[in-house]
């Protein structure tokens, strides 16, 4: 049995620190049985505020620096308080600035009892909830704005789909909007982040969990510790459900769905162009799906931490929260003068991991996305290993590469394009359309599927990869994509779909055929990009049986890959 639920656990502190602090506020859930605990930072005013609010699973009182200590140590400083929190808002930041901050632990974790399953409809249902609250409150102007980055972005998309009472604008910095695609299956799929990430940041922080304290992760659980018979009955393994289920009209994917058009808030998607692993999708696709009349793109390089906390991009995040929250616009975002869409333009190898020196790339705003203006181009991939604008003459080849063995050794062929003329801008939507067989490798079992990986990278005049900065840092290339061949169903007739963006279902009902021999076309989503390629500069299509280089800590490196694994790959170029 749990233990009881204790109603004596407020503490208030208005001497300590430059606002008001209040811990363990508990917050009755309205839409099933449930309470939420969270803190709450308020300006020193009898004046109403704004509310700014995040929801999630990593803790609210562990510190930044306990969470992720190098990260900590390289956030603006403006930042860094004592209830600084991962990639959450700052209260001492936000609270100078005319801001109540509300810092709420997601059910079933930190000091919220009950069942951990996150990003599940009840979770969302207790969020929604948890934003009425805090509208209805006497020390709030009635207005909440939710902001943060990647989990705390991710549900602000699901949330808002809901239109909760007071919800007033949102800010999705580096965060996926679509369960399936973005996060768990990427071209059906399975993500390998989910364990690493579920383990550390989720499971290490469930409500009743032994050892918190010691470990420096936040204080003990309130109500006291749990069993582990009763710890395992009071969660949904993301892990273990990701790895069971795997199409979307499953019960378990299908719980997790909605529409991003259903969100009428004023947006702010904050994406990053190097987030090709996880985020960017959710960011460009939220902003173009949403049906919110005032919706703004702004697009970020960098670490996905770190420009969160930088001073441009916090002072355009204040703007747009003024405007919306507080009904002071002095940035055009409520007259119809700003353009919807900023982009930060990559030019030059700059290096990466250098914020530095990526302040070279220049902004550009633009009136829509994709641009209007774009003119789809058609390479053509040859059987010597090309990349053309002609289409080959050839009207039969194949190349082929050895799909089976190692997933941490993956085979690959490369196509290389001719050295571009003339500056280019490559902005918007990539598709591959490859034609493509499977047959048996001599001696081994014939293959039943096949993961296709693709890799689009851009090399200088000099032969020499040009790298940019990943989520975490590390190097990565222009964009990836993936595909299960047996999922390469297309829905033509959803209203999603368009030419230069294939809409697939990834329902049960979806799985075709793959028999070694056969010709199969497959278009396969590569994820939009940006650069403008100088002369002289080249780009490289890649085609692989598993994750290459720049896939850092979110790669597909799983059990099931070894179950479905191919054995060869044939890519046939289009015939005349």
């Amino acid at each position: 049995m749990p233990n009881p639920i204790r109603d004596d656990l407020l503490v208030v502190d208005d001497t300590s620190f430059p606002y008001l602090f209040e811990q363990n506020v508990t917050i009755p859930i309205k839409s099933f049985n449930a309470i939420v605990r969270c803190n709450i930072y308020r300006p020193k005013t009898t004046k109403e505020v704004p509310v700014i609010m995040t929801y999630g699973p990593y803790g609210k009182d562990i510190h930044y620096k306990d969470f992720h200590e190098k990260s900590y140590s390289e956030v603006n400083s403006k930042h860094h308080s004592e209830h600084s929190s991962f990639e959450t808002p700052d209260p001492r930041f936000w609270t100078a600035n005319g801001y109540a901050v509300l810092r709420a632990d997601e059910v079933g974790l930190g000091q919220s009892p009950g069942m951990l399953d996150t990003m599940s409809q009840r979770t969302s249902d207790a969020f929604a909830d948890v934003i009425e609250w805090a509208s209805e409150q006497p020390w709030s102007n009635g207005k909440v704005g939710l902001m943060g980055i990647s989990y705390f972005a991710g549900s602000q998309w699901r949330v808002a789909a809901r239109q909760p009472k007071g919800l007033a604008a949102i800010i999705p910095t580096d965060g996926m909007a679509d369960y399936y695609r973005d996060r768990c299956r990427h071209g059906g799929i399975l993500t390998g982040f989910l364990k690493w990430w579920y383990d550390r940041q989720v499971l290490s922080n469930q409500y009743g969990l032994a050892g918190k304290a010691s470990r420096n992760w936040g204080p003990d659980t309130i109500e006291g510790d749990l069993p582990e018979a009763e710890l395992a009955a009071n969660r949904r393994d993301q892990t273990i459900d990701n790895a069971q289920h795997f199409y979307r009209d499953d019960p378990y994917y299908s719980s997790r769905e909605y529409n991003l058009e259903d969100i009428v808030v004023p947006l702010l998607s904050l994406g990053n162009w190097g987030s090709i692993m996880i985020h960017l999708h959710g960011n460009y696709e939220g902003f173009r799906l949403a049906s919110s009349e005032k919706k703004f793109l702004r697009m970020l390089t960098g670490r996905h931490d770190l420009p969160f906390y930088d001073d441009e991009h916090v002072e355009v995040m204040k703007s747009f929260l003024d405007a919306f929250l507080k009904g002071e616009d002095r940035g055009g975002w409520t007259d119809g003068s700003r353009p919807p869409v900023d982009l930060i333009l990559r030019k030059g190898n700059v290096g990466y991991n250098n914020s530095e020196a990526e302040k070279a790339y220049k902004r550009r705003f633009e009136h829509e996305w994709p641009l209007a203006r774009t003119k789809y181009t058609k390479f053509y991939l040859t059987a010597d290993r090309q990349l053309v604008k002609s289409p080959p003459e050839l009207h039969y080849g194949r190349v082929s590469y050895q799909a089976l063995g190692n997933v941490n050794e993956p085979r690959f062929v490369s196509f290389h394009s001719e050295p571009l003329e003339s500056e280019t801008e490559l902005t918007g939507y990539v598709v591959a359309h490859l034609n493509v067989s499977v047959s048996a490798y001599p001696g081994g079992t014939v293959p039943a599927d096949l993961d296709l990986f693709l890799t689009l990278r851009h090399f200088g005049p000099d032969g020499n990869e040009i790298y940019y900065t990943g989520i975490t840092g590390e190097p990565v290339p222009l964009s990836k994509g993936w595909q299960r061949l047996s999922l390469r169903k297309i829905n033509k007739a959803h209203p999603r779909h368009r030419e230069w963006l294939p809409h697939r279902d990834y329902f049960s009902t979806d799985v075709l055929p793959v028999i070694p021999g056969e010709i199969y076309p497959v278009d396969v989503e590569v994820w939009a990009t940006n650069v403008i390629a100088e002369k002289g500069d080249s780009f490289v299509l890649e085609v692989a049986s598993g994750d290459t280089q720049g896939s850092g800590l979110f790669g597909h490196d799983t059990p099931e890959r070894y179950v479905v694994y191919a054995s060869a790959l044939e890519k046939i170029p289009i015939p005349n």
